[in-house]
């Protein structure tokens, strides 16, 4: 039986993988509509005829990798349940200490390691196309700590979660999803609060805006909308990458407004200041915390499906996967692989609610600085930086896409521009 679930497992995956494949290269039109042709709006307006294949080149493989990963996961974690591996790390951790954390935190090292080492070469493959197509500037060196940076950080996090998580499971077999959300609501904001001071840090270096002079207009813009800004931050990417990007990140005190230097060193002051625009209306709209309200609430549906359908599970299969019960460490294989798919199958929604918040963002910036053509500019420099489709196809807009297609949002801006002329 186990046998015959893991190949058919690698073979539905391997149909699904060519299906998406035959999608993006072959059935996928990611051509402009008739109307948009020669607007500001059409890449070939402003990109080469080199920067076009490239990006064409660059969007599809990144895309196909993009949906490879996330069903490989999963597929990972049911094949560690099928062959005996998650019974074994317990084992492992059992017989290495008699202190129950000792053998969570023993038993979720090797886990994490072997899911690690699995999914590495997909990890590598995307980094060495950013590095092929110039998008990286990275080192393998740097790349590497990033990634132990990452792993070690996740480690932590989910030895923490995992520990209180099962010893939920164990104390009320019939309300832990509850309970294990309730006390997620806390550790979710603790952590949004250090991640700009303690987490990011660990990556990349943070200093307030040299150029004091661009610091005092984005201020000004900043009292202009009302927000209590002191300083702007900017953060050595050029090391890593030649995208571009501006954030908000963090809440309450620690909130802040970050800038690349990638994106100082090849936007002008008027297309910053738009760019800045568009993150203080994240600040005004409160969208962060609407986000992290939204998070909330789909992680509580989320931790309520994942009980029922664990208790749906382990009498039915239970014995092949090599779990006794919910509770049972050797089920967490199961429940992450479940809680990943719950989270792809919702993303669509969350990216959909995030597209409205940009668009939201970008009507709020072009009204503020009242300067079409500098935005316009912006959004034609990021897409060349990061070898963005301008119009991506409909599955990898409706899954990959936090933001409107550059499509939408430099047609947008050239409408603002029309009625901005009629008006004079």
């Amino acid at each position: 039986m186990a046998r015959k679930l893991g190949i058919f497992a690698v073979l539905l995956y391997a149909v699904y993988g060519l299906l998406i494949y035959f999608y993006l290269f072959y059935i996928a039109d990611t051509g402009l509509p008739f109307e948009y042709g020669g607007t500001k709006a059409d890449p070939a307006t402003f990109l080469n005829g080199r920067e076009l294949m490239l990006t064409e080149e660059y969007s599809r493989t990144r895309n196909l990798l993009f949906f490879l990963s996330t069903p490989l996961e999963w597929l990972i974690y049911f094949l560690i349940l099928l062959v005996g591996l998650s019974k074994a790390f317990k084992g492992w951790a059992d017989n290495s200490s008699k202190y129950k954390a000792a053998q969570t935190a023993i038993y979720l090292f090797w886990l994490s390691l072997f899911s690690y080492i699995a999914t590495f070469p997909v990890g590598y493959i995307s980094y060495s196309l950013a590095k092929t197509y110039n998008i990286s500037t990275q080192t393998f060196a740097g790349w590497m700590k990033d990634n132990l940076i990452d792993f070690w950080i996740n480690y932590l996090t989910m030895f923490i979660t995992v520990a209180v998580l099962y010893w939920l499971m164990k104390k009320s077999v019939k309300r832990w999803w509850l309970y294990a959300w309730l006390l997620s609501v806390p550790f979710t904001l603790f952590l949004m609060f250090l991640q700009p001071v303690v987490i990011d840090p660990l990556y990349n270096d943070f200093y307030q805006l040299k150029d004091k002079e661009l610091e005092a207009k984005i201020l000004a813009l900043a009292e202009k909308a009302e927000i209590p800004a002191e300083h702007v931050f900017e953060v050595n990417m050029a090391e890593k990458t030649n995208a571009l990007n501006a954030y908000v990140t963090g809440i309450g005190a620690n909130s802040r407004i970050v800038l690349w230097d990638t994106t100082l060193n090849r936007l002008d002051d008027e297309q910053i200041l738009f760019i800045m625009a568009h993150e203080m209306a994240h600040y005004v709209e409160k969208h962060i915390y609407i986000g992290i309200a939204g998070y909330l609430l789909l992680s509580l549906v989320g931790l309520y499906l994942v009980y029922r359908i664990m208790n749906w599970a382990v009498p039915r299969y239970g014995k092949v996967l090599k779990f006794e019960s919910a509770a049972d460490i050797r089920s967490l294989p199961f429940l992450l692989m479940v809680l990943s798919m719950l989270m792809f199958v919702s993303s669509p929604l969350s990216n959909f609610v995030s597209r409205y918040q940009e668009t939201r963002a970008d009507r709020y910036a072009i009204e503020m600085t009242e300067n079409p053509e500098a935005a316009i500019d912006s959004f034609q420099e990021l897409t060349r930086a990061g070898l963005s489709q301008v119009n991506p196809p409909l599955l990898v807009k409706i899954f990959r896409y936090g933001h409107p297609t550059m499509l939408e949002r430099i047609s947008r801006l050239e409408e603002y521009e029309i009625q901005q002329l009629k008006q004079k």
